[in-house]
């Protein structure tokens, strides 16, 4: 039967309750497989994977369980080896590797940050900010809405207005975390977001971290912020 891997440990580390459930239906228990000073956190691994809601959330189960205990490296969902025997060959062959990594990430937790824009409130500080859209935007607003052309000048030049916001309130979100996170790692643009960055924060700068999210929200009404739970570092692991 083939191995299903959720982490990577120290030998030291606590092992899983007993009770730990892992991926399928019904549920493999989780085990460990020990090899030089590391352990692997992995179970039979279902014939009939899937990525369904169920199983995904029993494989973040684990590794949050596992990482209540100590620094774990987590696989993405869908991690499946050969064997057990295949499993301990890529500990004992990236010992060194493996080990420099859970060192880094020792007493350390992620967090993501997402931000996009209020369109409401940034369209009126945007407005508010220039004088000369403004005045463009109240002289076609008392010419009944202007010409075709005037309207079309006007929209671009907002949507370059809004677009250097953008710009500048994605840096300064980034640039806060980055001030007080151990490392950040900024995701890949996608719609609706002005910036994804994930943040591997020290246990004891949790709550510094934590208030200057808080600072951000309420310094800046123009950002709609979303704060993740604390995560298993995914986003700085290999």
């Amino acid at each position: 039967m083939s191995t299903y891997v959720y982490g990577i440990a120290h030998r030291s580390h606590p092992r899983p309750d007993t009770e730990l459930a892992g991926v399928g239906d019904p549920p493999r228990p989780v085990r460990t497989l020990a090899e030089g000073e590391l352990i692997a956190l992995v179970s039979d691994a279902p014939e009939d994977l899937r990525p369904k809601r169920r199983d995904l959330l029993a494989h973040q189960r684990v590794l949050t369980h596992a990482a209540a205990g100590g620094p774990v490296l987590p696989m993405r969902f869908g991690g499946v080896s050969p064997d057990d025997a295949a499993v301990k060959s890529v500990l004992a062959d990236r010992a060194e590797h493996f080990e420099e990594r859970l060192t880094a990430l020792h007493d350390k937790v992620e967090y993501n940050v997402k931000a996009s824009h209020n369109e409401d409130v940034i369209l009126h500080q945007v407005l508010a900010d220039n004088a000369e859209l403004r005045a463009l935007t109240e002289a076609n607003r008392a010419a009944g809405g202007g010409t075709y052309e005037q309207k079309i000048q006007l929209g671009e030049r907002i949507v370059a207005a809004v677009q250097q916001r953008e710009t500048r309130d994605a840096e300064m979100v980034h640039d806060t975390l980055m001030g007080i996170a151990a490392a950040v790692s900024r995701g890949p643009a996608s719609t609706g977001w002005l910036v994804s960055v994930s943040c591997l924060v020290a246990r004891a700068d949790t709550a510094r971290f934590l208030a200057a999210v808080d600072a951000l929200i309420k310094d800046n009404p123009q950002l709609e912020i979303r704060l993740s739970d604390p995560l298993p570092p995914y986003s700085f692991v290999e």
